[in-house]
């Protein structure tokens, strides 16, 4: 299993929106992306930070529901 790698928030907008996530707004340093499924809407809020640390990447991927592997293959 890979590890999940420290990057900066640009470089994982980058790759959320290459699976098809959307940017709805920033507000301070806290950025609302949202996906829309035949089943249901998913929403993220994360931290613009550089970097974003591991751990609040990997719950970043969790709620997003993507695995590292595909992760990687975004960026």
């Amino acid at each position: 299993m890979s590890k999940v790698p420290s990057l900066s928030y640009t470089k994982v907008i980058f790759a959320l929106e290459r699976d098809g996530w959307i940017v709805v707004r920033q507000r301070g340093s806290h950025i609302r992306l949202k996906k829309i499924t035949p089943d249901e809407v998913l929403k993220l809020t994360f931290p613009a930070h550089r970097p974003i640390k591991r751990t609040t990447l990997a719950k970043i991927l969790k709620q997003a529901r993507i695995d590292i592997e595909q992760f990687l293959e975004l960026l």
